[in-house]
């Protein structure tokens, strides 16, 4: 299943963020993989500070496997399905693993791709101060 995901980053969090996107620890351990890393370069950034991306989730609670990865950094505001349940071809049984070939939700990613603003660029200028 795809899941649109609305957090924010915890106060003082965001050069660790930074740097676990930097060195690639983000998610280590996890069986999410990449996923992580995908998730933080499509994520976009809004004037409210929260930060949008879709995730990727085979798990029977959604993010049940990313969100102790998640909220090491974020508060989580707002987990929804990103397309209809009925319809995802994972989900029901129809075809495993197929959300990862999908492209279900690229009206919606491609939505967000155009909103906001970069959340990594807008994280780098948070993170790294100016010398």
């Amino acid at each position: 299943m795809r899941y649109l995901v609305t957090a924010r980053v915890k106060p003082g969090k965001e050069a660790d963020l930074l740097r676990a996107i930097e060195n690639e620890s983000l998610g280590a351990g996890s069986v999410a993989g990449d996923e992580y890393l995908r998730n933080m370069r499509d994520a976009r950034v809004y004037d409210d500070g929260k930060a949008k991306w879709v995730e990727i989730c085979f798990c029977d609670v959604p993010l049940a496997e990313e969100r102790p990865y998640w909220e090491e950094y974020f508060d989580l505001v707002r987990v929804q399905d990103a397309h209809n349940r009925a319809k995802c071809r994972d989900l029901n049984g129809e075809e495993p693993w197929a959300c990862c070939e999908c492209d279900c939700t690229e009206r919606l990613e491609s939505k967000l791709a155009i909103e906001g603003a970069s959340f990594l660029e807008s994280l780098a200028q948070i993170a790294k101060p100016v010398t």
